[in-house]
């Protein structure tokens, strides 16, 4: 459910908002509804992974790989593929983090209004 729901949200808010959408997307939704910790952590991975691997290979396919061999040159790298791999787990990592931080911000929350 989580892996859906961030994959879905991310796909269509990445469309009009800037890239970094997917953190504040995993934290709020881990934080909502992610049901453990481990959850929370590698379905935003698994997610943006998919999603960012995906929509990169949809974009640069039909250009025989033009940009992405350009990048990759530019920053010293010898293949196009390496461009993809690099900025897809970049971006995995990051929402995962997001998403664990969010499940555990919902967990102190929660723990503080019990102790209080």
């Amino acid at each position: 459910m989580v892996f859906i729901v961030i994959f879905i949200a991310s796909f269509l808010l990445q469309m009009v908002l800037p890239w970094w959408i997917i953190v504040v997307i995993s934290f709020a939704t881990c934080g909502l509804i992610g049901k453990t910790a481990k959850i929370s952590l590698w379905s935003p991975f698994f997610a943006i992974l998919l999603l960012w691997l995906g929509f990169a290979l949809f974009k640069s396919i039909p250009n025989q790989h033009l940009l992405a061999s350009r990048v990759a040159e530019m920053i010293g790298l010898k293949a196009w593929w390496m461009v993809l791999i690099i900025s897809t787990i970049l971006g995995a990592f990051v929402a995962a983090i997001s998403g664990f931080c969010g499940y555990h911000f919902r967990k102190a929350v929660l723990s503080k209004k019990t102790t209080a």
